[in-house]
């Protein structure tokens, strides 16, 4: 079984070393660490250069998005290191607005013309209030003028509803799926699954948060990913290991691996 992590996060807590060598023992391959302001964004650069088949992405998070005026520069010569994968995470969060929806509208445009320019995928994230989907019609609204000119993109960690999924994938994206699959109140993630089309689903950790059942409310690792396979699988009725084989599959090819791996 070779997983493939497609999305975390890392806060420097515990040596790459440990983290990368824990999760090779429970069947993670691959690993993608994921930025979400300049900073994280090199930390998450440090760690792919010191341990092997991991990469990063570099982006801003809605939820930076006025924190600083961004150095668009000093993200290009990020999203051009050889172990750069993607543009992200970048997104719209109108469940908690930490940042001015028009600031977040701006950055995420910015960072969209990232991927046109650099010909790299987007890592997306989109949440909105309970019941309310602007976000994920602005978010959709943006990537509709852009998708013909990146190479893909994935909503992580989705937690919407069958119908902007489908508006998703009809224009090209992927899935990312998270621990939120375990939790005992998220029967709306678990629905979805089985209509998550097999050659477009991703699963991540997201740690170090959303840690699966048995860990929820602790520190989340990327050595936890077996949980939410197990759990996908289930719902999929397929073994782990051919969720394994099919989603890790899915991953290199996302962030255009395949050719070297």
């Amino acid at each position: 079984m070779e997983l493939f992590d497609t999305h975390f996060h890392y806060d420097g807590a515990i040596a790459p070393e440990i983290i990368a060598n824990e999760a090779s023992a429970e069947g993670v391959k691959y690993l993608a660490c994921i930025g979400g302001d300049y900073h994280s964004s090199v930390e998450s650069m440090k760690f792919a250069e010191v341990i092997d088949n991991s990469f990063f992405t570099a982006g801003v998070h809605p939820h930076y998005a006025q924190n600083e005026s961004w150095d668009l520069n000093k993200f290009k010569t990020l999203l051009s290191h050889p172990k750069c994968v993607a543009v992200g995470e970048i997104g719209l969060d109108f469940f908690y607005e930490n940042s001015a929806k028009e600031i977040q509208m701006k950055v995420f445009e910015d960072f969209c013309k990232f991927g046109v320019g650099m010909n790299m995928p987007l890592v997306i994230h989109c949440r909105d209030k309970e019941n309310n989907f602007d976000a994920y019609n602005l978010v959709y609204q943006i990537l509709s003028n852009y998708v013909s000119r990146i190479p893909g993109f994935v909503v992580h960690c989705y937690t919407g509803n069958l119908d902007w999924m489908v508006r998703f994938l009809d224009i090209g994206g992927y899935i990312g799926i998270t621990g939120i699959v375990t939790f005992p109140k998220a029967d709306n993630v678990r629905e979805l699954i089985p209509m998550i089309p097999d050659d477009k689903l991703l699963i991540e950790t997201d740690s170090p948060y959303l840690a699966p059942k048995p860990f929820r409310g602790k520190t989340n690792y990327p050595k936890y990913l077996k949980y939410v396979a197990q759990e996908i699988a289930r719902l999929k009725g397929m073994t782990i290991d051919d969720l394994a084989f099919r989603t890790t599959d899915n991953a290199l090819r996302f962030y255009r691996l395949k050719k070297n791996y």
